[in-house]
């Protein structure tokens, strides 16, 4: 039997049957990632299977090094086809890491490919992906196409002019790419002299002169204002854990003043400012009716040496032990106090808190939509199978598993598509043994709409994204304009 099989983790006879009557083909939402907008909107075809796999995969990168491979091979200058072979020769080291599912899993769906890879296979196997990726059937458009992907949202600064997003918009092409606004930046300011240059791009952007703390949020109203125009609906943000020293306003001005002299920033007037500024997006939020995602918990940038010689993203980071449940109750329990809390996913990256963030959403659904605060889906270091497992067990023994907005690709890689496949099967063969345990009732009227919810229409429903941005629509409409103008001429 092939390796990627059709059964492949459905262990029972009701898993396979759930997964292809309801879940297999049903259409992709992916509402965090981190792909880039230029290479959507530029309809990007890729070279050969090293630009289109390796690159900025860090997951890969950790395993190669472990593997001791020289990054050379990794991040360097080395030929692409020496760092595919560097690869495929740690890919048998790989068994039971994730990294052996979803590399054949993968080499499956985009390529036809069912050979296992290694040295032996590598030749091979590279001359056949290179072949299908240079077929134009592989593109950015090709890729989403295939599969099924209705929707993309990327993670944006702020900063960020978003007119590769219009383009797309004005594309017509049928997957809806939309930003989404992450403003990490605007809370580094301990760090003095890149967040003045932040600012000043800010203030470019905006085109609010930030003469002070008033103008500074003057400024990130008018880019989230801006980016909710051009379709965005979530906010983004990544921390170790919530900030919740909230001061006053004058408080957090006079920390802004003294970071714009480039002043000594203390840790207590780091986190005031960032706890300031946290419920000033929140409020943001909440008032446009956005969805607000926190992502909590990963430890960045452990190896001083690699973070200065290679840069950060590149495979440095870790899960992280911090406290999480006294900061992200205040900070919730603070908004929803204002009447200011907006829809909210929040991101686990260590399994002992898994139990912590399932039952932290229970205490902030007020009745207004069916699951308002999510616990997001396995992320990072859990968006494995095992990872997977936990997520979905704590949140169903705490909460409404029915409910679950469901996976997210969460990548910077155009070949990860195939892990909202392998969610799926192992959604399925959860829900599967427990009807053959017994512990659940064999009956599809209950199981069908869950599972097909939980694949897709959860997150369709949750998110409720207008059908087009408003200045993409007067686009297309001049253009619509000016060809029928240009055929009566």
């Amino acid at each position: 039997m092939k390796f990627i099989h059709e059964d492949f983790l459905l262990q029972t006879r009701t898993a396979r049957r759930l997964y292809h009557q309801y879940a297999e083909e049903q259409p992709i939402f992916d509402y965090h990632c981190h792909l880039s907008p230029r290479d959507l909107a530029e309809n990007r075809e890729f070279n050969n299977l090293a630009e289109v796999w390796l690159e900025g995969d860090h997951y890969k990168w950790r395993a190669m090094r472990a593997n001791g491979v020289a990054e050379r091979f990794i991040t360097g200058d080395a030929d692409p086809y020496a760092k595919f072979q560097a690869w495929a020769a740690t890919v048998p080291h790989t068994l039971r890491n994730p990294l052996y599912h979803w590399t054949h899993l993968e080499l499956k769906r985009y390529f036809g490919i069912d050979d296992l890879l290694d040295e032996e296979s590598a030749a091979r196997i590279w001359k056949e992906a290179n072949a299908r990726l240079t077929s134009g059937e592989l593109t950015t458009h090709g890729i989403l196409k295939k599969f099924k992907v209705t929707h993309v949202c990327t993670t944006d600064d702020p900063t960020d002019d978003l007119r590769h997003h219009q383009e797309l918009s004005a594309s017509g092409l049928a997957t809806r790419v939309l930003p989404a606004y992450r403003p990490d930046r605007a809370l580094a300011i301990q760090d003095t002299k890149r967040f003045n240059q932040w600012v000043s791009a800010l203030e470019q952007a905006s085109d609010v002169a930030i003469g002070g703390f008033a103008a500074f949020l003057e400024a990130l109203k008018k880019r989230h204002d801006f980016f909710h125009t051009n379709g965005c609906r979530l906010s983004d943000q990544g921390m170790n854990q919530c900030y919740a020293e909230f001061c006053s306003d004058k408080v957090a001005e006079g920390v802004f003043e003294k970071a714009r002299r480039e002043g000594s920033i203390s840790s207590e007037e780091q986190l005031q400012f960032a706890s300031n500024m946290m419920l000033f997006f929140g409020r943001l939020d909440a008032e446009k009716g956005w969805t607000k995602q926190l992502h909590l918990g990963a430890l960045r940038n452990t190896n001083t040496r690699l973070l200065r010689t290679i840069g950060p993203d590149t495979g440095f980071d870790s899960m992280g032990d911090f406290p999480q449940a006294n900061a992200l109750a205040a900070y919730l329990d603070r908004l929803d106090e204002d009447n200011a809390l907006p829809k909210t996913i929040i991101y686990n990256n260590n399994p002992a808190d898994n139990y912590v963030f399932a039952c932290m959403i229970g205490n902030f659904q007020d009745g207004t939509i069916p699951g308002k605060v999510q616990f997001g889906s396995g992320w990072w270091f859990l968006d494995q199978k095992e990872g997977m497992e936990m997520q979905l067990n704590a949140l169903s023994n705490l909460g409404l598993l029915s409910r679950f907005v469901g996976m997210v690709t969460d990548s910077r890689s155009f070949m990860s598509y195939p892990r909202h496949e392998y969610f799926r099967r192992v959604l399925c063969n959860l829900i599967g043994r427990d009807v053959e345990n017994g512990e659940i009732p064999e009956d599809d009227a209950l199981l069908a709409p869950m599972i097909r919810n939980i694949c897709y229409a959860n997150a369709r429903n949750y998110f409720a994204f207008p059908d087009r941005p408003a200045a993409a629509a007067a686009t297309i409409e001049t253009r619509k304009r000016a060809s029928v103008g240009s055929k009566k001429r």
